[in-house]
């Protein structure tokens, strides 16, 4: 295996709650109240749709796409979602440093440094170019066997509830992630920093129509069939934890100039639709507060 080369789970697809859009020959990011399936193909128009998408449509007989059954590849809940504190660099998109709240491993001219890093970005010195940023892991269908789509984020909201699941979940089936019966499911909040308007995070539930203990005992069911067929989760989980610590940062330059776009939108002056609910406290004058609601308007 090539040491310093990050290796990810196989990716097939993209999923957003927000798309990029163009507007005065300037891409921009916009929000959205729905799940956006795609493949990693983009044209002018911007990402192509994922077949699954029109077929996830069809099956629940909506308009919009606001939940998606999916199963985990992992049981380990850290392999299914990846989340550190990243800063970036806002021209490229380049993960020049990655904390995982304690230490730092920083790219420097010609080397990587490993620094004791502040517990968050509050107090970091590149708190204005720290974000968290976590990339969640999920198979969709029954087409491949291991390839997944994934879900990146900036969002605190989505991050946290995320994690809280993967970890409740995994204790309470016993470690049965990957055979769990489970949705991506799209939640709204409103919070002073969003001016009261709605934002969207992404949460993991149990699937339509069933219980917890339902999901559970359908969980044992299948990993006792797959082990029957000689199928080793355990095995699995180590090969993805081997790859992913064989590097330090797991995007490739390939994806830089999609990240750049989707997570740093500095000259439209608008928030990425992924980390609304990441915009900074709010000026305490209520002229200050007008001006900038109006500008958030315009």
């Amino acid at each position: 295996m090539l040491k310093g080369f990050t290796i990810t789970p196989p990716i097939v697809g993209r999923i957003s709650i927000g798309r990029v859009v163009e507007r005065n020959g300037k891409r921009l990011p916009e929000k959205d109240d729905q799940f956006t399936l795609t493949t990693q193909v983009q044209n002018h128009d911007g990402w192509i749709l994922h077949p699954a998408h029109e077929a996830l449509l069809k099956q629940s007989q909506a308009t919009k796409l606001r939940t998606i059954p999916v199963m985990l590849p992992f049981n380990d809940p850290d392999l299914n979602l990846r989340a550190e504190y990243v800063q970036f660099n806002r021209e490229t998109g380049r993960p020049v440093a990655i904390s995982d709240g304690l230490t730092c491993q920083r790219r420097t001219g010609t080397d990587m440094e490993t620094i004791t890093c502040a517990a968050s970005p509050d107090c970091c010195r590149h708190q204005s170019d720290t974000k968290p940023y976590g990339r969640l892991y999920v198979k969709i269908g029954e087409e491949d066997d291991i390839g997944v789509f994934i879900f990146r984020t900036t969002s605190y909201n989505s991050i946290r509830t995320l994690a809280a699941r993967l970890r409740y979940y995994a204790a309470a089936s016993g470690g049965l992630l990957a055979t769990m019966p489970l949705e991506l499911k799209l939640r709204g909040k409103s919070t002073t920093q969003s001016y009261r308007t709605p934002i969207f995070y992404v949460d993991l539930v149990i699937r339509d129509g069933m219980t917890l203990p339902d999901a559970i005992q359908e969980a044992r069911r299948a990993d006792a069939e797959r082990q029957a067929q000689g199928f080793d989760q355990a095995a699995l989980d180590e090969a993805a934890r081997l790859g992913f610590g064989n590097g330090s940062f797991e995007e490739t330059d390939e994806d830089l100039p999609a990240v750049a776009e989707e997570f740093f939108p500095e000259e439209s002056g608008k928030v990425s639709p992924h980390e609304a609910d990441l915009t900074q406290p709010q000026p305490r004058s209520l002229a200050a507060k007008l001006a900038a609601k109006a500008a958030v308007a315009a």
